[in-house]
């Protein structure tokens, strides 16, 4: 049974950092590309984040330079260090997993159950 179960979400001010974490467990975790997605009430939800199994990485022009994606196949973790938080980055965070072979942008095959990011200004 696959798992991913991420953690380090909560109330934040706006400027502070939050790491989020995903534990994956279940599956060849190196072999999958992963990414982290955000939802707001009222929108939709969109990729944040994605990080290739070879390493690659795409970021939401929103976030470029202040959120940091990265993955410890050894460990089946991922993270996703979040930095100078705005208030609109309030939202609950979301890690997946994916088999697409062509980049972060393809359907993710296993979800996490998501975490509260909140950021008051």
């Amino acid at each position: 049974q696959v798992q991913l179960v991420e953690s380090g979400g909560g109330l934040v001010e706006a400027g502070d950092s939050l790491n989020l974490s995903c534990a994956a467990s279940g599956l060849t975790f190196s072999r999958y590309t992963m990414g982290w997605f955000r939802q707001s009430p009222g929108k939709q939800r969109e990729l944040v984040a994605g990080i290739t199994y070879g390493g690659g990485t795409y970021y939401l022009d929103s976030v470029k330079g202040r959120f940091t994606i990265s993955r410890d196949d050894a460990k089946n973790t991922g993270n996703l260090q979040m930095d100078s938080l705005k208030p609109e980055d309030t939202a609950v965070y979301y890690c997946a997993a994916s088999d697409y072979r062509w980049g972060p942008h393809g359907p993710y095959n296993y979800w996490g159950q998501g975490t509260q990011v909140t950021v008051s200004s």
